[in-house]
């Protein structure tokens, strides 16, 4: 009988499938690694049991500890899912920009969830960033996760996703492009591609309201690029440690509105209701189409998935409130 054991056993192994209408004008095979089949619908699933067991191997995490986190949401579904299997409790701080259906798929998993003000310094006591690290030097028996600088984020994906789509591409991979955030799935995935042909050309989709860009083209972190953004999941107004930007070629940013539409392009011209984050992704491998040829291999991976947006990206009110539609 082929049966898994429990559901993380289910992690992983992702399929390829390739776009077609909303890519017409890109002259090169364009394929989505389309992480929303595992289990948690999102990429961050890999990461978290990564995180998780590898604190489990050095002590971090005890027996019957509390997992906290600051998640956009996805991360917190993964490691959800993993506390739930191995017997833990889980306190996610998640800023207020994020949409009310990853706080209450959280909640639907058994988690406590503390929402915190979006527009605040990182350092600011309010922040998602501080106040999360502040409920891990409180909690008795607890293991404060963080994603943005824990190494086995990036290793996840150096480990598994990677290897997947180097063998799915019979090695005829060319380009690589993903939407970055903590840096985990590009960092993890670029290095292992690279080991395998260092031609390989990664792309970064950034957004405006991020840091990531201008700091890898001039090595300045300008306080000036950043301001308040709708786009989830990906850019930063910090840097964190799993960014390698030594393994990213160039950045390229997507505005909020195209993110938006091409979100719901993606639905309605390829049926893949994909997240925020997949629009953002896909919208960048159009603007880049200059720099691929005829037989190129381009992936475009996508994070996670459209039920996360239904009273965002996916309602016809919020996008004309946010001036995207007429």
């Amino acid at each position: 009988m082929q049966y898994a054991h429990n559901i993380l056993e289910t992690i992983g192994n992702t399929p390829l499938v390739k776009l077609n209408k909303i890519v017409e004008e890109v002259d090169a095979l364009v394929l989505a690694k389309v992480e929303t089949f595992n289990p948690g619908h999102s990429a961050k699933d890999r990461m978290a049991l990564k995180m998780i067991e590898d604190a489990e191997a050095d002590g971090r995490l005890k027996p019957g500890g509390t997992i906290i986190e600051g998640t956009s949401g996805n991360t917190g579904m993964g490691l959800a899912l993993v506390a739930i299997i191995k017997g833990y409790k889980c306190i996610f701080v998640i800023p207020d920009k994020q949409s009310i259906e990853k706080i209450n798929v959280l909640r639907a998993m058994g988690a406590e969830v503390i929402v915190c003000p979006t527009a605040v310094e990182p350092d600011d006591p309010r922040s998602y960033y501080s106040v999360s690290k502040r409920l891990g030097n409180e909690t008795p028996n607890s293991w404060y996760v963080n994603q943005y600088d824990n190494p086995s984020n990036a290793l996840a994906h150096y480990e598994t996703t990677g290897p997947e789509i180097w063998k799915q591409t019979d090695g005829k991979i060319t380009h690589f492009v993903v939407g970055v955030g903590t840096g985990g799935t590009v960092s993890g995935v670029a290095k292992y591609l690279k080991e395998q042909n260092p031609n390989i050309k990664v792309w970064g989709i950034d957004t405006y309201g991020s840091v990531f860009k201008k700091y890898h083209e001039t090595g300045i972190f300008d306080e000036n690029e950043i301001h308040p953004y709708l786009t989830e999941g990906i850019g930063e107004d910090i840097l964190p440690g799993n960014v390698d930007f030594s393994l990213i070629d160039a950045f390229e940013k997507v505005t909020d509105k195209e993110a938006a539409l091409y979100t719901q392009k993606l639905a309605k011209m390829e049926g893949l209701f994909m997240g925020n984050s997949a629009g953002s992704a896909v919208k960048g491998v159009i603007q880049l189409k200059h720099h691929f040829k005829k037989d190129d291999v381009v992936v475009v991976l996508f994070h996670d998935h459209g039920t996360r947006y239904v009273g965002k990206m996916y309602n016809p009110e919020w996008m004309a409130e946010k001036g995207f539609v007429e």
